[in-house]
């Protein structure tokens, strides 16, 4: 599992944001996961999950047991985002908007902020020429963005 990615088909794994300029716009684009002041639950998780010594005791559990543990983690999460349908909890309260103005302070070349973590759509003004954009999910929400090579906007498929 280790590299697996990148060694048999040379995928590129890119696990922190990153810049783009295309067209003249700037693009800071990631998945958006562990950014910002919040989502506590998820960064203590994240740490747990690529801590070298829990993988290798994961990885000592039978096949069966492990599956098994690894399917029902699968499932209450998705049980989870059904039940706590995700609602937008205000630009104080969302982290990810904090995030963007942090970022958006320490550098205002950029002009989109794209991330998909949170599985809401949302597109809030960062700043004057800047706006987030959270592409949502395409199993409840059907969104998606598009850049048209001037805008970027966010896009429901019908």
């Amino acid at each position: 599992m280790f590299g697996y990615l990148e060694e048999e088909i040379g995928l590129n794994i890119i696990k922190k944001p990153i810049l783009r300029e295309i067209d003249g716009n700037i693009f800071f684009i990631g998945h958006g996961d562990g950014l910002g002041p919040g989502d506590k639950k998820y960064k203590f998780l994240k740490k747990l999950f690529t801590n070298p010594l829990c993988q290798w005791l994961f990885s000592k559990i039978h096949p069966n047991l492990s599956f098994s543990l690894a399917r029902y983690w699968s499932k209450k999460s998705r049980e989870n985002e059904k039940v706590g349908s995700p609602s937008f909890l205000g630009e104080k309260k969302e982290w990810l908007i904090q995030y963007c103005k942090e970022e958006f302070e320490k550098n205002k070349n950029i002009n989109y902020f794209i991330f998909g973590h949170r599985h809401l759509p949302i597109e809030h003004k960062i700043g004057e020429n800047c706006t987030y954009i959270n592409l949502g999910d395409w199993i409840n929400h059907y969104t998606y963005a598009v850049y048209n090579g001037k805008t970027t906007e966010l896009k429901k498929f019908k």
